[in-house]
């Protein structure tokens, strides 16, 4: 048996309205399952083949990748997005105004690369690979 996909990113966010609200108006992500869960909203949301669910805890606490080193810690440090179209994706950068990380878009040796942190502090590295192929 071999993994074709990876099927969903399960996380914690401070507000689920405002979460399902941004990903949507970012992304184009759609809510398609929702429901309470020990009294707190949780949902999917998907757009194509990616998904996420996501559970308000409003009290979420997401310490800081440079706190977590030096804990001898493991941490997310981000989850990657894939994008087929780099020209919308530069339109939504400017329209929305979302503040880069790490100084702007990142070339790496077969992709660009952006970093943004999304209402509850989770960081999303948005990927455009050259061709729209993945290669190493």
């Amino acid at each position: 048996m071999l993994v074709s996909n990876l099927d969903h990113l399960n996380l914690s966010v401070r507000n689920f309205e405002e979460t399902v609200h941004w990903y949507n108006k970012i992304f184009a992500f759609n809510l398609v399952e929702q429901g309470v869960q020990d009294g707190m909203p949780w949902g999917v949301i998907r757009c194509n083949d990616a998904m996420l669910c996501i559970y308000e805890a409003q009290d979420l606490f997401l310490p800081s990748k440079l706190e977590m080193k030096k804990k001898g810690l493991h941490y997310l440090a981000h989850f990657g997005l894939r994008i087929t179209d780099k020209e919308s994706w530069e339109n939504i950068i400017t329209t929305e105004g979302l503040p880069l990380l790490y100084d702007g878009v990142i070339q790496w040796p077969h992709s660009l690369a952006w970093y943004i942190i999304d209402p509850t502090g989770w960081e999303i590295e948005v990927v455009y690979w050259e061709n729209d192929t993945i290669s190493f």
